[in-house]
């Protein structure tokens, strides 16, 4: 079975881009990613660092709602 890849913070505002979110805006090292869904807005916070942690990169799937299968390497 694959394993999470490891991503920088870039390389996930790409796959969210990808699946329908748009950048809205950015304040310090952090970007926040958008996706409008049936009534309401899903919104994602993405620091754009090097490296995400596992933890980090797991609470951006948790929030996006997008399947693990999408970031496995």
């Amino acid at each position: 079975m694959p394993k999470l890849g490891v991503f920088s913070g870039a390389e996930v505002c790409e796959i969210l881009q990808a699946h329908g979110f748009q950048l809205v805006r950015q304040r310090g090292s952090h970007l926040v990613m958008q996706r409008r869904v049936e009534g309401s807005t899903i919104t994602v916070p993405v620091p754009n660092h090097r490296v995400l942690r596992i933890g980090t990169l797991l609470s951006i799937i948790r929030q996006s709602g997008l399947p693990k299968e999408v970031f496995m390497k």
